[in-house]
């Protein structure tokens, strides 16, 4: 079946989703790099090669729903990076330091541009929007989590590997910032190798 501008509706279908995802993608890119307020709808468009009619066709919400998909796409990249380093090592203590060697590789590659993908939104929003606040929120607590699980199944107990889990992400979230800030890996590299001490401690 042929759709009103000659295209297939099966072509149609598998477009959508393409369209979508680059309009995520983009989104979130804006945000990590700009914040909430520096980013309009119509850059987000530019950005994605789509219309503004595609935007809110997908997003009847407008930016505000865009964006807390956006921090949802920013939480899922985050997490591979950290699933990437704590997996590259066995032992724990040793793990969240090639984390924090990764995530200083990674922001250098981006000449220091796209460190933690949600902060500056969420710095921007609190209070304000909640649906982007819950997304903020649950990013967190994903991230707490691959933190805690790799503690706990080296051996911790779970208290411990809970309240570590805390520590190494507000570190190295922290590190990410002076990082950008200086153009240094080295915040990263110094916050690895201590909270690599701490976590050894409890080893």
């Amino acid at each position: 079946m042929k759709t009103t501008t000659g295209q297939d509706d099966s072509t149609a279908t598998a477009a959508a989703p393409g369209t979508r995802e680059r309009l995520v993608r983009a989104t979130s890119r804006l945000l990590q790099r700009q914040g909430y307020e520096g980013t309009g709808i119509k850059q987000i468009a530019r950005e994605a090669e789509a219309t503004l009619g595609s935007v809110y066709h997908f997003f009847p919400g407008g930016k505000q729903e865009l964006a807390a998909e956006a921090i949802r796409h920013g939480d899922q990249e985050f997490a591979d990076l950290l699933r990437q380093g704590l997996g590259s090592v066995q032992d724990p203590a040793e793990a969240v330091a090639a984390t924090g060697r990764l995530l200083g590789h990674h922001l250098r590659e981006s000449d220091w541009l796209d460190g933690c993908p949600i902060t500056a939104t969420a710095l921007e929003t609190i209070g304000r929007t909640p649906d982007i606040q819950q997304a903020v929120a649950e990013a967190f607590e994903n991230w707490r989590g691959i933190v805690q699980g790799k503690l706990r199944d080296s051996g911790l107990a779970e208290q411990d590997a809970h309240e570590l889990a805390w520590t190494v992400i507000n570190t190295l979230e922290g590190a990410e910032l002076a990082a950008q800030v200086s153009r240094s890996e080295q915040p990263l590299e110094v916050a690895g190798r201590h909270l690599s001490r701490l976590i050894a401690s409890y080893c």
